[in-house]
C-alpha cells in the first residue's frame, strides 16, 4: 500500500505506522471513511522536509501538513498563504529527490476556507502561496499544473496529499469551463493553479483523474441557492470532461457509470436530493464516499471529484 485517507472528525489511534494517511477532518455522510492507494511490488517509505512519502518503481503517494500556527505571517503574507509555499516548496522539493518529478493529482483541504482575514477570503490566500511555490519551482507551464480538489474542513493543519509519477500525466480542460489557472482577478490576487482533469499512465493502466467539479460554467458559479440544480449542471461538466478526456486517449471512452467519487455537500441536510440525483448519473451501484465540506466559493454547495482506472491491451 502507498498510502491513505480517512474521513472523520477524529484522528484514530490505529492509523498503521509509517503509512502516508491524510486525515480529512470532516463529517462523513455515507460511503466507507478510508480510500487506499496500492503500489506494485515492493514499497519504499520515507519522510523529508516534513513530507510523509512512500513509493514504489511507478508512483509516489505523500502526505504533509502544517499548522498554520508555526507561520506569523507579516505585512505580505498571510500565516496561510506562507504554509501554502512552503508545503509545496517542499513537495517539489520530494519530488526532485527521489526521483518522481511528475505531480499528478493533489487534494488540499485547509480550515475556513471562506472566511476573510487581513481583507482576502482564506481559499485567496492558499492560492497566492501555492501559486509563489510553482512560480519559484518553474512548474507554471501548462503541462506541469496537476488536477487538484482545495476543500474547507472543520480545523486542523493545512493538509495536502498527493500522488506523483515518473512520467508526465497529461492534463485535460473542460470545454464548457474556463481553466482555473486562467480565471480573471475578481477571484483573486492569483489564480487556482489546477488542471480540471488529468491521464497518467502507468504499465497496462490509465488513470483518469478528475479534479474537484463544481456547478461552474465559464467562470461563473450558476444555480445560486439550487443544490440539485447544482449536481445536475457538476454531471454536465464530468460528461463534458470525460468526453474531452476520452479524445485524448487510444482506449475506450470514459463513461461516467465507471467512476468512483468523492462528494462534498456544504450543508448535510442537501445530502438526499444530492445523492439521488448522482445515483441517477452514475448509477446506484457507484462507490462514492459522501461528507460534509465547504467548497472553495461560498456560493457553491456541492462539489464531485472522481477517478477511473482503463486496462492497457
Amino acid at each position: 500500500m502507498l498510502g491513505a485517507s480517512r474521513v472523520g472528525l477524529q484522528v484514530p489511534a490505529d492509523s498503521v505506522p509509517g503509512l502516508p494517511t491524510q486525515h480529512i477532518l470532516a463529517p462523513l455522510l455515507d460511503g466507507a471513511p478510508v480510500e487506499a492507494w496500492f503500489g506494485r511490488g515492493a514499497c519504499r517509505t520515507g519522510k523529508a522536509h516534513g513530507v510523509s512519502f512512500r513509493c514504489d518503481g511507478e508512483l509516489l503517494f505523500g502526505v504533509i501538513e502544517l499548522a498554520e500556527a508555526a507561520f506569523a505571517g507579516d505585512a505580505v503574507a498571510t500565516p496561510l498563504q506562507q504554509a501554502g509555499q512552503q508545503a509545496y516548496g517542499s513537495l517539489f522539493r520530494v519530488l526532485a529527490e527521489e526521483g518522481f518529478p511528475h505531480l499528478w493529482r493533489v487534494w488540499n483541504y485547509l480550515g475556513d476556507i471562506n472566511g476573510e482575514t487581513m481583507g482576502l477570503e482564506r481559499y485567496r490566500q492558499f492560492n497566492i502561496g501555492r501559486h509563489q511555490a510553482f512560480e519559484a519551482a518553474g512548474r507554471l507551464d501548462m503541462d506541469s499544473i496537476p488536477a487538484a480538489s482545495a476543500l474547507g474542513v472543520a480545523g486542523g493543519p493545512l493538509s495536502i496529499a498527493f500522488l506523483a509519477g515518473r512520467v508526465p500525466a497529461q492534463p485535460v480542460e473542460n470545454p464548457r469551463q474556463m481553466s482555473a489557472y486562467r480565471y480573471p482577478a475578481e477571484y483573486g490576487p492569483r489564480s487556482p493553479t489546477f488542471s480540471r482533469a488529468a491521464l497518467g499512465r502507468l504499465s497496462g493502466e490509465e488513470w483518469l483523474f478528475v479534479s474537484g467539479t463544481a456547478s461552474i460554467v465559464g467562470h461563473h458559479s450558476v444555480h445560486h441557492g439550487d443544490p440539485v440544480a447544482q449536481t445536475r449542471e457538476i454531471v454536465a461538466n464530468l460528461e463534458a470532461l470525460l468526453a474531452e478526456a476520452s479524445r485524448r486517449t487510444d482506449g475506450p471512452a470514459y463513461r461516467l457509470d465507471e467512476l468512483s467519487a468523492r462528494v462534498y455537500v456544504r450543508h448535510p441536510e442537501d445530502y438526499p436530493a444530492v445523492r439521488a440525483e448522482l445515483a441517477g448519473a452514475l448509477g446506484a451501484a457507484a462507490p462514492v464516499v459522501y461528507l460534509q465540506a465547504d467548497v472553495c466559493r461560498a456560493d457553491l454547495l456541492v462539489e464531485v471529484e472522481a477517478q477511473a482506472c482503463h486496462l492497457l491491451t
